[in-house]
């Protein structure tokens, strides 16, 4: 089986090198344990191997093995936790293999393709559902993880050449330090949960896929969502996200955008770091 291209930057790293090393012999364990018949693996995951498959009474499944990180140590349990009401079901889980696996969502369009305003409709409804009282542990917390963030953030920055403005990193820094110890009631949130992150399927119109789990207040999962340029890129389409989902669903405003400035600043990325700026002026 060949591997997909967009997991080549794991070879960068002994750790990385050693998991892809791994993967052969890791799903042929997979397949054995919950007798599969595997079709190619999906070309866009980035930080997991996913592979769509077959069970031998014909459902269909997609095997998900996921590089061993922060962010998806929980996945599994995230699933579990939700036990398929807004998002996919987990099917079965192994530890031992590192591996998991999920329904699979058939046809499996985003919800990006949808148009901005019918992918706000869907998520509107959806953040909700997804939104259910969990506590830490088991999951990680949104305030460990923001002073996780701060504890290397402006280092990062400097190691990366400084490429974006001090003030971000200043803006950024100065929410990770106020806002963690004033949160609302936790939750369990999904903190990726942008425009391709969200598929049509049978079972429901449409599941949440994907989870990088923490338990933290209701406002910081719109970060994901305002900055998913999958939905519109633009400083009024950001606006707009921000404005229709904080009001619709009750969310102060002002803490969703901060939230959203940090955790964007956080996850550093060319494509995000802009949306990040224009936020600083909402």
């Amino acid at each position: 089986m060949d591997i997909p291209e967009r997991l080549a930057w794991l070879r960068a790293s002994s750790e990385g090198r050693s998991w892809l090393e791994g993967l052969p012999a890791r799903i042929n364990r997979c397949v054995g344990r919950w007798n599969l018949s595997l079709g190619g693996p999906f070309p866009t995951a980035y930080t997991s191997l996913t592979i769509p498959g077959r069970r031998l009474d014909g459902t269909e499944v997609v095997l998900k093995i996921p590089f061993p990180g922060r962010e998806s140590e929980h996945e599994a349990l995230a699933l579990s936790h939700w036990d398929g009401d807004g998002a996919v079901k987990l099917l079965e889980d192994d530890r031992s293999l590192g591996a998991f696996l999920i329904e699979r969502c058939v046809p499996g369009t985003p919800l990006s393709n949808t148009g901005q305003d019918v992918a706000l409709d869907v998520l509107s409804s959806l953040l909700p559902r997804l939104w259910k009282p969990a506590t830490d542990p088991p999951f990680r917390s949104l305030a460990d993880e923001a002073s996780w963030w701060a504890s290397h953030l402006r280092e990062n920055w400097e190691r990366a050449g400084r490429p974006f403005d001090k003030r971000l990193v200043d803006a950024a820094l100065d929410v990770l330090g106020s806002l963690p110890g004033s949160q609302g009631e936790p939750v369990l949130l999904h903190q990726d949960l942008h425009g391709d992150n969200v598929l049509a399927a049978q079972r429901e119109p449409w599941l949440a896929i994907d989870p990088k789990p923490l338990v933290g207040e209701r406002e910081f999962g719109l970060a994901p969502v305002v900055r998913s340029f999958e939905l519109g890129v633009g400083r009024n389409e950001v606006r707009h996200r921000l404005d229709r989902l904080a009001s619709e669903l009750g969310l102060d405003r002002e803490r969703a955008r901060l939230w959203c400035v940090a955790q964007t600043v956080a996850w550093y990325s060319p494509w995000h770091i802009e949306i990040a700026t224009w936020l600083l002026d909402m």
